[in-house]
């Protein structure tokens, strides 16, 4: 993050626009929108900036720039098409301590304008560090094509009602009540402008909550969460996490799923690497039920889909035992995910008619799978976990009638920009392989598929 993002309160604040034209002028709105107090030094001005000046009881000096202008100023921001200029300005700001923006000049800079979108009292930035703008501004216009017009409205019916809700309601219920509020038919309401009717509803549901004197039921998500890729998470698994307490993620996860949950959640990891069980099975059961019993809402976030060789049916397995609540949201398996960014599909007419998914775990350093139908003609075989007895699998499939020169790709960290797809034949792909220092997680894809990754591939 080359920026801390904040909200920064100019109401009533005397800020100094440095330049009086048309890139002056469209700063100067911004700074009018949230209530500051303007002054210009410029030799001359536009009209409708020196109209926006005059409306807020501002100053225009008539006269070039001097550091003299910037005395009692709150925020300065320099533009003018003299780079030489606006430099000078920045280096006249710091030495007195005065928060500066140089426009299209970010290294002068101590903050930066974002792209906006504007419900207020909702207001939502999003900028680019200064790089790309132009990239800022297309994420603008998809978010406002999401966020209602009157979303604004809603903001502030919910403000003007929070403090009566938090006097009748604990920590946990409160977050709940309005976690419902903001999807219900009373927000529709509200956003309608029918206020008289949402204000009724309203009331009628912070009766019925206050008066469940219930603890609030806890419940379990079992969300797959892909195999790497962040945009690969679906709309319903992001919908969950956000709704979590508590977050038990694996080493699969990643970094910037996580950072999709609540900000206040507490975040439990329980991830394992291979031959080594950082939390046990039955631990990350029992946390479940415990975390639940409690009342929680607890996200279990598994990488790729949590019922392909991800346990997950254990999981909730205890979880019925026990009468919790839970819901299972599928993920992109690591199969689909990395077979489809490496170009290979895992069917095709030409090719395979039937898919076989396997694992390859190691078992006192032998591997106890159907070999012979392993080999069936027209069918692809995938292998999870399967590095480590990468020698073993091209060995027993040879030894059981798998042509040498069968295709087999090595994926390593599928779907993310660490990606790397090795390929190869149940003969080769070992020694090509050898000295790659090739990373866990990866995925072994083994048939004819594999020979459309050169034409198919777009990495």
């Amino acid at each position: 993050m080359e920026y801390l993002p904040l909200f920064f309160d100019v109401k009533g604040k005397t800020c100094l626009l440095v330049g009086g034209g048309t890139i002056a002028y469209r700063k100067a709105k911004l700074l009018v929108g949230a209530g500051a107090r303007l002054a210009v030094v410029a030799p001359a001005i536009e009209p409708d900036l020196l109209e926006l000046v005059q409306g807020t009881n501002g100053e225009y000096y008539e006269e070039r720039y001097g550091a003299k202008c910037l005395t009692d100023k709150y925020f300065v921001i320099a533009a003018t098409n003299d780079e030489n200029l606006n430099e000078k300005v920045a280096v006249d700001c710091r030495a007195r301590k005065v928060l500066v923006n140089v426009v299209d000049a970010p290294q002068h800079c101590d903050v930066i304008f974002p792209a906006i979108i504007d419900r207020a009292p909702i207001v939502i930035a999003v900028s680019s560090s200064g790089a790309a703008p132009v990239l800022a501004r297309s994420v603008r216009t998809r978010i406002e094509s999401t966020i209602p017009a009157n979303f604004g409205v809603l903001a502030n019916f919910i403000g003007e009602r929070r403090d009566e809700v938090r006097q009748q309601l604990d920590e946990q219920k409160l977050r709940l009540f309005w976690e419902d509020f903001v999807q219900s038919e009373i927000a529709e309401r509200v956003m309608m402008g029918r206020l008289d009717d949402a204000q009724e509803m309203f009331i009628r549901a912070l009766d019925h909550a206050v008066k469940n004197k219930e603890v609030s039921e806890g419940e379990v998500y079992l969300i797959g969460a892909g195999p790497g890729d962040p945009d690969l998470l679906t709309f319903k698994a992001l919908r969950l996490l956000q709704r979590a307490d508590v977050v038990l993620y694996d080493r699969l996860v990643s970094s910037e799923i996580v950072a999709m949950s609540r900000r206040d959640a507490e975040h439990v990891y329980v991830g394992k690497m291979r031959s080594e069980h950082t939390v046990p099975q039955q631990e990350i059961n029992r946390l479940l039920i415990e975390y639940a019993g409690e009342g929680k809402k607890v996200a279990r976030l598994k990488g790729g889909d949590p019922f392909v060789f991800g346990r997950g049916g254990e999981e909730i397995a205890g979880l019925a035992q026990n009468n919790i609540p839970f819901q299972i949201v599928p993920g992109v398996s690591a199969a689909n995910g990395c077979a489809c960014y490496a170009g290979i599909p895992l069917t095709h007419r030409d090719h395979a008619q039937s898919v076989r998914f396997v694992t390859g775990h190691l078992k006192d350093g032998s591997m106890d799978l159907p070999w012979a139908e392993l080999v069936t003609p027209s069918q692809t075989v995938v292998v999870y976990m399967g590095l480590i007895s990468l020698p073993i699998i091209c060995e027993q499939l040879v030894a059981h009638g798998a042509p040498g020169n069968t295709p087999v790709a090595l994926i390593e960290r599928g779907t993310t920009p660490d990606q790397q797809t090795h390929i190869g034949t149940l003969t080769s792909i070992v020694d090509l392989v050898a000295d790659k220092n090739v990373q866990a997680p990866t995925l072994i894809i083994v048939g004819g598929v594999v020979k459309l990754h050169d034409s198919l591939s777009w990495r």
